[in-house]
């Protein structure tokens, strides 16, 4: 018998007891059985050049990792930590609030991959990537 599903309310309390999380003004907005939907507001220090005020990449990285990670809940029940991963950058990602979407492509029992896009205030793909997260059951409490 597998888990239930967690709300998005159970997995947003859980993502936000990370300050960088929490600095990233995220809200979880839907969870699915090895999918997330994930809104990220944006904030002016998220801009690498002033005079174009694109988003810095670091920030689209984060939010691709994370994403991808938080994708994996339905089956973890937690974040879990990130083995390795790359990222495509599409298109800049001027000022506004994101939309990222994550979904697992495999769940392992030591190793996982999830991948994950990042859509600007219009619908259009800034950044995609994929990561390989570890996995495994949670050690037994003592």
């Amino acid at each position: 018998m597998s888990n239930p599903i967690p709300t998005p309310a159970e997995v947003e309390a859980m993502l936000l007891r990370g300050p960088y999380h929490q600095w990233l003004g995220l809200k979880v907005l839907a969870v699915g059985e090895g999918t997330i939907e994930i809104k990220a507001t944006w904030r002016e220090e998220w801009v690498v050049n002033p005079d174009r005020r694109y988003t810095h990449g670091g920030i689209l990285a984060a939010l691709v990792d994370l994403t991808a990670d938080w994708a994996l809940v339905s089956s973890t029940g937690r974040g879990v930590p990130t083995i390795d991963m790359r990222v495509d950058y599409h298109r800049a990602a001027m000022p506004g609030d994101l939309t990222c979407k994550g979904k697992v492509v495999r769940l392992g029992g030591q190793f996982s991959v999830a991948e994950a896009s990042v859509f600007d205030g219009d619908g259009k793909l800034c950044a995609s990537g994929r990561g390989v997260y570890l996995t495994p059951a949670p050690a037994p409490k003592s």
